[in-house]
């Protein structure tokens, strides 16, 4: 976790076993998924007849007893963790979603954004009587696959990929199949594994090693693939782009360091972000010191290319998360002492690079500067591993407004004034995309450059479904 970086999106995970109970193997496979998103978790089950579902806000473990798992009974199942691009901190909103339609039932499972869910709505409720239970689009989108026409899954698919715009890598059970899709720009993660006679999707590859399953490769952009008792089948849209556009926070912050990411382990491209960081920005200095956890990586590289010795100088209480209470204001003054301690005599006299990922608004990134210098730093030097963010996101990161990005307002002189540091140096984009082996078009770079990948709706609120219910 960075000081203040992007909010994280959501995980998805599925498992299609010819034999073998599948709740608890999903079970540890959302934890490797849990900084994806701390908002609410679910597991749905099929044995064949019936689906069986628990969902929940909350973290995995305060969502599922021993006593859920064993209700979940059955050899195919999906799991979701989430953080809300779109809908509220509701229950109602806590996926996976089991919808009724034309196709029967259908449980479904997002990580993305539909950036033309109003439009998708209105031809639901014009096409078919249905009520909407939720405030997200993830509902909107579980109702177009459970309505979808076609003559099987992939057919179905395309049909929907032929109406839907935005983000998503799905993953969906009826009581007899696996599908999973990711969208034609390849913009949210996706990959396949195996382990023994079963078949896994997952949002990232780590979650497969967790439970023992090999990685088999990433799910191409605009691919869906169905897995039932006949075996695995793959389409692809005949619309989907010749590269994808993975969002690059992937690789700079979302996924684990241990996932694979468009053909290389996330950490060795952090490694080489530090690097190509402290070529393009070097400064005379005693220690670099990163911003746990997902900075370290950057930090570590920034340290090897320019001789620095690397020290651990702020240490992060890594049971500080989303909290269900209001602290008095004595607490909340307290503020980003409440998640990072500093290492007193790793930074006393000491000229410092502190390395993180990204800075968005600047306050906390602010706060954490002066309690370095309130422990005796002598210069703080901040480096960001990423470039400056002047454009929000669309495509299910919950990233700031326009007016809430410090550089769409400031230079980086500016910023520098504002946060206090001695000196500082952001990664350009020619570096970045060096760092991650980037080919021409691929990756979507929109929230450092302001080119969306397709049309946006600048004005998108994630709580418009919530909104319009109340008119």
């Amino acid at each position: 976790m960075a000081i203040e970086s992007p909010k994280e999106e959501c995980g998805v995970f599925g498992i299609y076993s010819a034999k073998d109970q599948v709740a608890e193997s999903i079970y540890y496979g959302l934890f490797a998924l849990q900084h994806r998103g701390q908002e609410s978790a679910g597991i749905t089950t099929s044995d064949l007849s019936d689906i069986h579902s628990v969902c929940d806000l909350g973290l995995i473990t305060n969502v599922f007893k021993q006593e859920d798992i064993e209700k979940l009974k059955g050899n195919i199942g999906i799991g979701h963790t989430r953080y809300s691009t779109t809908g509220s901190h509701l229950k109602e909103n806590a996926q996976p979603f089991n919808v009724y339609g034309t196709n029967g039932e259908l449980s479904f499972a997002h990580n993305g954004n539909v950036i033309n869910s109003f439009e998708l709505r209105e031809r639901l409720l014009s096409e078919y009587d249905i009520k909407f239970k939720t405030s997200t689009d993830s509902e909107i989108l579980a109702l177009l696959y459970a309505n979808a026409v076609g003559n099987n899954w992939l057919e179905k698919s395309t049909y929907c990929m032929r109406l839907v715009k935005g983000a998503y890598s799905l993953v969906m059970m009826t009581k007899d199949t696996l599908i999973g899709v990711r969208d034609p720009l390849g913009i949210r993660p996706l990959c396949l594994g195996k382990m023994d006679d079963a078949w896994i999707l997952s949002s990232e590859s780590a979650a497969l090693a967790h439970i023992g399953a090999e990685f088999v490769r990433e799910i191409e952009n605009g691919e869906t693939v169905v897995i039932d008792k006949n075996g695995i089948e793959s389409i692809k849209f005949n619309s989907a782009a010749k590269q994808h556009s993975l969002c690059i926070f992937e690789q700079i912050y979302f996924a684990r360091p241990d996932s694979m990411l468009d053909g290389t382990i996330a950490y060795e491209s952090r490694v080489k972000m530090g690097e190509a960081l402290a070529k393009e920005h070097p400064v005379d200095a005693d220690v670099v010191i990163g911003v746990p956890d997902a900075a370290i990586p950057a930090s570590i590289g920034y340290s090897r290319e320019s001789k620095i010795d690397y020290a651990e100088g702020l240490i992060r209480n890594r049971y500080v998360g989303r909290t269900f209470i209001y602290p008095d204001q004595r607490l909340r003054e307290l503020g980003v002492k409440t998640k990072f301690n500093v290492l007193k005599n790793v930074v006393k006299n000491k000229k410092i690079i502190l390395v993180d990922d990204s800075i968005v608004r600047g306050t906390t990134t602010s706060r954490v500067l002066q309690l370095l210098r309130e422990a005796g730093a002598a210069e703080v030097h901040m480096r960001v591993s990423s470039p400056p963010i002047i454009s929000p996101c669309y495509f299910g990161v919950d990233m700031a407004t326009n007016e809430e990005l410090i550089a769409n307002n400031f230079d980086v002189e500016n910023i520098r004034k504002i946060i206090g540091a001695d000196s500082l140096g952001f990664l350009s984009l020619d570096n970045l995309l060096k760092s991650v082996n980037s080919k021409n078009g691929e990756y979507c770079k929109a929230c450092f450059t302001g080119n969306y990948p397709i049309p946006i709706q600048l004005d998108f609120d994630k709580y418009q479904f919530e909104k319009s219910r109340k008119k």
